[in-house]
């Protein structure tokens, strides 16, 4: 066939053709749907290293309780299951001297709320206490430390008007 049959055929058809396929891209464009953005990462995401199967000393010393006498220690983040484990024995004066009930202490666990009111003579509830003893073995689990540390006190009061009292006091957090 000649060119100018073919032209006289099939006019205009380039404009035709260019327009059909700007239509299809504009319709493939709407249908693309945007992606959404990536979620933030959340802190308890993050990877950290665990505590786990070490342990820490807490105390390990010998004192001298006239009211009271206050130990802080901290939990890392991400300590699942801490577990305080101890013991203590209270003299009357001197260490080995006398430890009957004159020689009795009352020990308590406190987390940083409680803490704070006993510092304000405040009421309040511990998470561990032992009343009037003088010879007492401790095994508490504390709470888990989820992402950020966590800090307790190992509180040791003696009776007002008594005597000057001796503690050995031995404790450990397993994690």
């Amino acid at each position: 066939m000649p060119k100018r049959l073919l032209r006289c055929m099939f006019p205009n058809v380039l404009p035709r053709l260019v327009a059909a396929l700007a239509l299809l891209l504009a319709a493939s464009a709407c249908e693309q749907k945007a992606t959404p953005p990536a979620p933030a990462p959340v802190q308890y995401d993050h990877v950290a290293p665990s505590p786990v199967g070490t342990d820490q000393n807490v105390l390990q010393k010998t004192f001298t309780l006239k009211s009271s006498a206050v130990f802080p220690f901290e939990i890392p983040a991400h300590a699942v299951r801490p577990h305080l484990h101890g013991m203590y024995t209270s003299f009357v004066g001197n260490v080995h001297g006398e430890s009957g009930s004159t020689a009795d202490v009352d020990f308590l666990v406190l987390n940083e709320d409680q803490y704070g009111d006993f510092q304000h003579h405040r009421p309040s509830e511990a998470l561990f206490s032992v009343e009037a003893s003088h010879n007492q073995a401790v095994n508490f689990d504390l709470p888990a430390s989820m992402d950020q540390p966590v800090k307790y006190y190992l509180v040791f009061r003696g009776s007002s008007g008594e005597s000057k009292k001796t503690v050995e006091a031995n404790f450990k957090v397993d994690f």
